[in-house]
């Protein structure tokens, strides 16, 4: 019988250190992430969470061990066994492939939702731009947005915007989508609305790191989740191993306090 051999993990991280002066944040973490898989990210604050996905997609650079997605290194060229940092071109590339959608929206003021979404696909994807804001007015529809593609982000409430930043990372196309906190600045009657627009992207098999304290999110959409704490991932598993598990006390003391906080 032939064997089937699993693709490669769309995201390897091995060893990975970072810390802020003599302040480790990340411990040596070692993480894959598979295709189509959604991997959520809970823990407290000061964990490391953060910290996490901005070394993935290298807005922060990490100091030791290894990141690659799709199979290229992120952050380096390994020259003779040295790591050698990349040049920016080199690194928009890769960036091009890695989508992020942070806690405050980020989008440009003066541009509207449909020109926020276009710009990435002409200046880094290449597009025309009658193929770009084609683009970009499908991924708007599908973000339940295709009557605000001409609003300013001061014209959109807080769900809108993040929509539109979400629309923004995927008409990317990116092979990994990393979203951080991306409720945690939304009214609460806001934030189903963003979260359905995950979880069918979840259902659409994009691959996902999601940093989030919505635990009945987590449950629903998690094809894992990780807990860290102190700059480690400390337990991991299915959503049901990890929610139930009763025998590790930072973790059973982390959920306690989320539930309170969330009702």
């Amino acid at each position: 019988m032939t064997q089937i051999t699993p693709d490669p993990p769309v995201v390897r991280i091995r060893g990975v250190k970072k810390s802020f002066g003599t302040h480790p944040v990340l411990d040596g973490i070692d993480l894959d992430v598979r295709k189509g898989e959604v991997v959520v990210v809970i823990g407290p604050s000061g964990s490391g969470k953060t910290t996490l996905l901005r070394c993935i997609n290298l807005l922060e650079t990490y100091d030791g061990g290894s990141i690659q997605v799709d199979g290229v290194e992120v952050g380096f060229r390994d020259a003779t066994g040295r790591r050698q940092a990349r040049g920016d071109r080199e690194l928009a590339r890769i960036r091009a492939d890695i989508g992020m959608v942070f806690q405050l929206f980020n989008l440009f003021p003066h541009l509207t939702a449909c020109e926020n979404v276009m710009l990435g696909l002409r200046k880094v994807r290449r597009l025309s731009a009658p193929k770009a804001r084609q683009v970009a007015e499908q991924w708007l529809t599908r973000v339940g947005l295709a009557d605000r593609l001409h609003h300013l982000p001061s014209q959109l409430s807080g769900g809108q915007q993040q929509r539109v930043g979400i629309a923004r990372a995927v008409a990317m196309e990116p092979k990994v989508l990393l979203l951080d906190e991306i409720t945690s600045a939304l009214d609460p009657e806001l934030v189903g609305e963003v979260l359905t627009v995950v979880q069918e992207l979840a259902r659409d098999g994009m691959t996902m790191i999601v940093v989030t304290h919505e635990m009945t999110f987590a449950r629903d959409v998690g094809s894992r989740i990780l807990f860290m704490d102190g700059g480690r991932i400390q337990v991991e598993g299915t959503p049901r191993e990890v929610l139930a598990r009763s025998d590790h006390e930072r973790l059973r003391s982390f959920l306690a306090r989320i539930e309170i906080t969330h009702h």
